[in-house]
């Protein structure tokens, strides 16, 4: 199990993330310049994210998020 620090929210999966930033799957693909079926993979935790740092950055502008915020984890499969 997941221990929080006292002001620590739980951190969000990178589906939440996603619709947060108001993309669909297809959306996100085509910021970033990979497949949809990609990022679908990452959500289902089928495929570790493997990007250059131009995606990277594709990735945090799209979500609006700096590269420390992003889940270590893109699954939305929680333990």
């Amino acid at each position: 199990m997941e221990q929080q620090l006292p002001d620590q929210q739980p951190q969000q999966t990178f589906k939440q993330l996603r619709e947060q930033a108001g993309l669909s799957q297809e959306a996100l693909a085509r910021l970033v310049g990979v497949s949809s079926k990609t990022v679908s993979n990452w959500e289902r935790g089928t495929n570790v994210a493997s990007l250059t740092f131009p995606q990277m950055k594709a990735l945090c502008e799209a979500l609006g998020l700096s590269l420390n915020e992003l889940p270590d984890d893109f699954s939305s499969e929680r333990e």
